[in-house]
């Protein structure tokens, strides 16, 4: 999941923290029938539809309206949602899924094996454009559904009402894990095709929540319980989230949660040592080491980033212990590996040679091996509104002091961020973030470094996720490796190969930070809130007090 915005950092770049700027008593009012409403704030999503929900703010809203066959604990352990069970034949290459019996879409429709062959083939369509289709694309049929050949899902069979046969185009005994992504959400006849504006807007699903009324853009969305839910039902009434405005939106979800507004928020990074004080002692300060990592984008297919050399040499000319501790006051950790530390099973730290301490020495060894002259400039993009400027701007003085480059910044909303970064000729370096999707260290891997993470459309925009347009055969071969061996230690060591070649080797990605979050929440009002294994609140487990 590209985090772009689950990082809400307003930071100064060796400043001291402001003073908390309101107080209030976070007065959540009930909202009727024995239930309450809980209220937060978020930036516009690109889509809360899982065709396309892609970044933290969209897929909040699409986890909460869709249950599919496994959610994830914060452990990385499945969680089996409407999957009785999931099992893999002993070559791996194909899976058979019972689902649970008697479930249904909010207006009535059956969740049934042909639900998830719809919602499937709705989101690979190359109609819907999808930008999150990609983790699809070892299921069979997925390249001729996907490029427009074929209108059918040739991998994915009913073999009767709940069960559901998919055949991958090569071994991945890991598959079932993916299937907590969003986008493998079942889906109603009334969906239609993926680019159906109205159901875009006013999605109907099969979980915990339900759609009051449309998505208001850039206003509000709002849900409701949804009591014909077929699991545990939610506790909360209704969920309302507003829609802030991007150039200060941490800040507004901070003084709303200081007001009374919010009874959730993200916070200014100056702003967390003085709310941890005020409200780590009243039990509203949540933390959270999550499965993610914050680095740098790097254009590998245009000129300033092209060779590794050049990548290296911005790698070595970041002081990662500095700025953890200047401007991110010693709350964030510097980040060696791709890969997280949650992934007990596969991370290993100081993978990234040039990640581990500055060296100014190697950094202009290595720009001069690039051809990266003093004088030359730098872009640098960024998404606004998610507190990100002022540790872009660290960043940005080091690689100059360093490297006598001139680095020209250039920040924009995250939605044209994200447009920005798929454009053909893309150059420089982009400020980037990955939260896991589901628990694998093919989920880190294999879309924003496998060449099929690229996905480029006829124009040459990059519709996946490898921005970067990372190409190398090897590292292919060895994701490939990866999923076709059954046992898990040996699979766990060809990721920690694969990694090594794409970050150590050809410095692909470059790591910046671990990424631990920080959240506020009102347990004076709720009980149960916590951060989910996707950073986002745990809104169907929620309970008034």
């Amino acid at each position: 999941m590209r985090g772009g915005k689950s990082a809400k950092w307003v930071v100064g770049a060796i400043v001291v923290a402001m003073a908390a700027t309101a107080c209030g008593g976070n007065d959540s009012k009930s909202g009727g029938k024995g239930g309450a409403t809980f209220r937060l704030g978020v930036t516009e999503p690109v889509a809360i539809d899982p065709v396309n929900a892609q970044e933290s703010e969209g897929t909040l809203v699409a986890r909460n309206l869709f249950t599919g066959l496994y959610d994830v604990n914060n452990d990385g352990t499945l969680k089996p949602k409407l999957a009785v069970s999931g099992t893999p034949n002993d070559k791996g290459d194909e899976w058979t899924f019972e689902i649970k019996k008697d479930t249904k879409f909010s207006n009535g429709e059956p969740v049934n094996a042909e639900a998830f062959i719809r919602g499937w083939t709705r989101a690979a369509a190359k109609s819907s454009a999808s930008d999150v289709a990609y983790h699809m694309n070892g299921i069979d049929g997925f390249k001729d559904l996907n490029s427009g050949k074929s209108d059918k899902f040739t991998g994915l069979t009913a073999a009767g009402e709940y069960t559901l046969k998919v055949k991958l185009s090569a071994p991945d005994f890991e598959f079932n894990k993916k299937t907590a992504h969003s986008v493998f959400s079942p889906m109603p006849k009334v969906a239609g095709a993926g680019d159906n504006k109205s159901f875009n807007d006013a999605p109907i699903g099969n979980g915990p929540f339900k759609m009051d009324g449309s998505w208001q853009h850039n206003q509000k969305i709002n849900l409701v319980r949804n009591d014909d839910y077929g699991l545990d039902k939610a506790k909360l009434e209704r969920v309302e989230i507003s829609i802030l405005n991007p150039s200060n939106s941490s800040t507004l979800e901070y003084k709303g949660f200081e007001s009374g507004q919010f009874d959730w928020a993200r916070m200014p990074t100056p702003q967390l040592p003085v709310a941890k004080g005020k409200y780590d002692g009243q039990g509203e300060w949540l933390k959270l080491d999550s499965s993610g990592v914050n680095y740098l984008l790097a254009f590998t297919t245009e000129s300033q980033m092209k060779s590794a050399d050049a990548r290296k040499a911005v790698s070595y000319a970041i002081d990662r212990a500095e700025i953890a501790k200047g401007v991110f006051q010693g709350l964030q950790e510097p980040a060696t590996a791709l890969l997280p530390p949650t992934f007990k099973d596969v991370y290993k730290a100081d993978v990234c040679s040039s990640c581990q301490k500055q060296d100014k020495a190697k950094a202009k060894e290595y720009a001069d091996k690039a051809g990266l002259k003093p004088g030359d400039t730098l872009d640098f993009g960024y998404n606004t509104g998610a507190g990100h400027e002022e540790w872009v701007q660290a960043v940005a003085k080091q690689i100059e002091d360093v490297l006598g480059v001139k680095v020209k910044l250039n920040g924009l909303p995250f939605k044209e961020a994200l447009s920005k970064e798929q454009e053909k000729g893309a150059n420089g370096i982009w400020r980037a973030a990955w939260s896991a999707d589901y628990p694998t260290a093919d989920n880190f891997l294999s879309p924003l470094l496998a060449t099929s993470g690229i996905n480029p459309d006829a124009s040459g925009k990059a519709l996946g996720d490898n921005r970067g347009r990372y190409s190398n055969p090897k590292f292919d071969e060895m994701l490939v490796k990866a999923r076709e061996t059954k046992d898990a230690a040996e699979r766990a060591k060809i990721y920690n190969d694969a990694e090594k070649l794409a970050i150590d080797e050809d410095q692909a990605l470059i790591p910046l930070w671990k990424r631990t979050q920080y959240r506020l929440a009102n347990t004076k009002k709720f009980d149960g809130v916590k951060m989910d294994f996707f950073e986002d609140p745990n809104l169907a487990e929620i309970s008034p007090k």
